[in-house]
C-alpha cells in the first residue's frame, strides 16, 4: 500500500511538497521521475510485496512508459504468466498494471482482481485508473494549464481548483476522457435455492479471503465480533498456522466481549485495547484531518477504526476488515424495511456504488494514517458478481427478522452459534464509541450553533456535533477549499423502501 501524487504540463507545482502530506501512506520508501517540462510522477511507498525490489516509479525498458501504483493485484502471479515473466523487472505486483496497459490497453484493466489506483505516463498521455470499487483512493485537480493528482485531498497545493475523485472502476485519459473498465453487474433473475447458495458464497469468500493473504510481511485482521469480521478470521485461521486478531472498545461494550469469544475459539493471537472517553476527544482533531471528512455518521465509525488500526500497526503491515458485507448481503438496520426484493437489490447495488467516498474512504484513510494496509475480501468482484446473482428474495430478513441469513448459513460451521447469530451492530456501536460522542457536551462548548451553521450554508450541518467535525476539519487541513467539496453524505440517494 502506498501514496501517489504527481502533475501533468504543471511545472510550478512542488511534487516533493505534495507526497511529505502522504509521508505516512508510504513512510518505507520515496521515488520521482520527470517525464517532461512539468510532468513528474512520484510515490511513497509501504513495502509489502516484493521488499528488495519493488520500489516505485516503474520505467519500461524503452523508458517510454512510466507507472506509479497503490494497491495490490492478487492474480499479478497467473498476469505474470501470461504477459510474459520476461518483461517484468520486479516481482512486484503493481508491476502489472504497466504491462497489461502495453499489452491489452486500458480494458485491460478489467482482468486485474485487487484494489488499485495509479498513474501511467504513455508518451503524450496521462492514463489515471481506479480499482472496480474504489477501494484505493485517487484524485485530480486542474492547476493553471495542467492537472495534478495525489491519493488524498491534503495533499493538494494552494490554487488547485475543481478537485474531484476519478470515479470507481474507470480511467482518465489525458488524450481520450473518461473510460469505464468495469461496472456493477447488471440485475437479473436468480433460481438458485437458497442452501445451494449459501454454500457458493462460502466457496467465492473462501476464495476471496486467500486471495488477499499475499504479503511479503505478516498479516493480521480486524475482529469486532460481529458475524462479517468474525467470518474473515474463521476462513484465514483455516490458511495460516498463526493469526494476530485486533479489537477496541469502551470497557465492557459488546464488541471487546464478542471478539474475546472469537479469538478463543479460533485460537488467535488476539489484541485488545480498551478506549476511555479522554482518549477519544484527545484523537478527534487528528482523525477527523486524517478521514478528510466532517460527515457525523462517517467520523462515529472512524474513531473505533483509528485506534484499531493504531493497534493492529504495532504488530503487522496488513490487516483483512469485514467492510462491504453489509451492502452486498442487506445488512443494516433500514434494509429490514424493505419488503420488495427488488427494491433491496436496488438499494444494495447503489450502496455498493457509493462505499468509496464513505466507508471505503474510513477504512483507508484510517489505516494508511498509521502506514497499515486494509484489504476486503467482501468486496472481491467475484463475490460481488456471485451474490447479486442470487435470487434477492434470499437477501430479505428470514430467519427471526436477523439480516444477512445467506452469509450466516454460509459460515455457521465455522463459528460458535451466538456469534454467527448475533445481531447487527455497527462498529461504532458495538465499540460504544457512537453513543458517546453523541452525547458528549464537549462538542458545544464554546460553539454557537446557530450563528457557525449559518455561517457555513453549504455544509448542511446537522447537530452540534457535526460543526465541531466541521470545524475541526476546517482547523486541520491546510487547504479546505480543497476537502471540503469533496464531502460525501452516508445516507444521500438511498432506495425508497416501499
Amino acid at each position: 500500500m502506498c501514496g501517489i501524487a504527481g502533475t501533468w504540463d504543471a511545472p510550478d507545482v512542488r511534487v516533493d511538497e505534495m507526497c511529505e502530506a502522504l509521508v505516512h501512506r508510504g513512510p518505507d520508501d520515496h521515488g520521482e521521475q520527470s517525464v517532461g517540462a512539468g510532468r513528474t510522477l512520484a510515490h511513497r511507498r509501504l513495502s509489502i510485496v516484493d521488499l528488495e525490489h519493488g520500489r516505485q516509479p516503474f520505467v519500461a525498458a524503452d523508458a517510454d512508459r512510466v507507472l506509479v501504483a497503490n494497491g495490490e493485484i492478487y492474480n499479478a502471479p497467473e498476469l505474470r504468466a501470461e504477459l510474459g515473466a520476461e518483461r517484468f523487472v520486479s516481482q512486484s505486483d503493481n508491476e502489472v498494471i504497466l504491462h497489461i496497459v502495453d499489452q491489452r490497453g486500458a480494458d485491460g484493466l478489467g482482468d486485474l482482481r485487487g484494489m488499485f489506483a495509479f498513474a501511467l505516463a504513455s508518451g503524450d498521455e496521462l492514463l489515471l485508473g481506479r480499482d472496480p470499487l474504489g477501494i484505493k483512493p485517487l484524485y485530480v485537480g486542474d492547476s493553471a494549464d495542467g492537472l495534478v493528482f495525489a491519493s488524498e485531498l491534503k495533499a493538494f497545493p494552494a490554487g488547485t481548483t475543481g478537485v474531484r475523485s476519478v470515479a470507481p472502476g474507470t480511467t482518465f485519459s489525458t488524450r481520450d476522457g473518461v473510460a469505464s473498465h468495469w461496472d456493477i453487474p447488471a440485475p437479473q433473475a436468480g433460481t438458485t435455492p437458497f442452501e445451494i447458495a449459501a454454500k457458493e458464497v462460502r466457496e467465492v469468500l473462501d476464495r476471496a479471503v486467500t486471495r488477499r493473504l499475499m504479503a511479503d510481511v505478516p498479516v493480521g485482521a480486524f475482529l469486532s465480533g460481529g458475524l462479517d469480521s468474525s467470518a474473515i478470521c474463521a476462513l484465514i485461521r483455516q490458511h495460516v498456522d498463526e493469526l494476530h486478531t485486533f479489537s477496541v472498545g469502551l470497557e465492557g461494550s459488546p464488541d471487546l466481549i464478542a471478539a474475546r469469544r472469537v479469538a478463543e475459539h479460533l485460537g488467535t493471537i488476539h489484541h485488545e485495547h480498551v478506549l476511555t472517553e479522554a482518549e477519544i476527544v484527545a484523537a478527534l482533531p487528528e482523525i477527523v484531518a486524517s478521514l478528510e471528512s466532517f460527515d457525523q455518521d462517517l467520523v462515529r465509525s472512524a474513531a473505533p477504526t483509528w485506534f484499531v488500526a493504531e493497534l493492529a500497526a504495532r504488530h503487522v503491515k496488513v490487516v483483512l476488515t469485514g467492510e462491504g458485507a453489509d451492502e452486498l448481503f442487506s445488512g443494516y438496520a433500514y434494509h429490514g424495511d424493505f419488503t420488495d426484493p427488488w427494491a433491496l437489490d436496488a438499494e444494495s447495488r447503489r450502496s455498493l456504488g457509493e462505499l468509496h467516498h464513505v466507508n471505503l474512504q474510513r477504512v483507508d484513510r484510517m489505516t494508511m494514517a498509521h502506514s497499515l494496509e486494509a484489504r476486503v475480501p467482501f468486496l472481491d468482484v467475484e463475490l460481488i458478481d456471485t451474490v447479486l446473482r442470487i435470487d434477492p428474495e434470499h437477501k430479505l430478513p428470514t430467519v427471526g427478522g436477523l439480516e444477512k441469513a445467506l452469509l450466516r448459513t454460509a459460515v455457521e460451521d465455522l463459528l460458535p452459534h451466538e456469534i454467527v447469530w448475533r445481531k447487527k451492530a455497527q462498529f461504532d456501536e458495538g465499540s460504544g464509541t457512537a453513543d458517546l460522542l453523541g452525547t458528549l457536551r464537549s462538542m458545544a462548548e464554546g460553539l454557537d450553533v446557530d450563528a457557525y451553521r449559518a455561517a457555513h450554508p453549504d455544509a448542511a450541518l446537522r447537530s452540534a456535533e457535526e460543526c465541531r467535525y466541521h470545524q475541526l476539519l476546517v482547523d486541520g487541513v491546510a487547504h479546505p477549499d480543497v476537502v471540503l467539496p469533496n464531502v460525501a453524505r452516508w445516507a444521500s440517494g438511498r432506495v425508497d423502501a416501499n
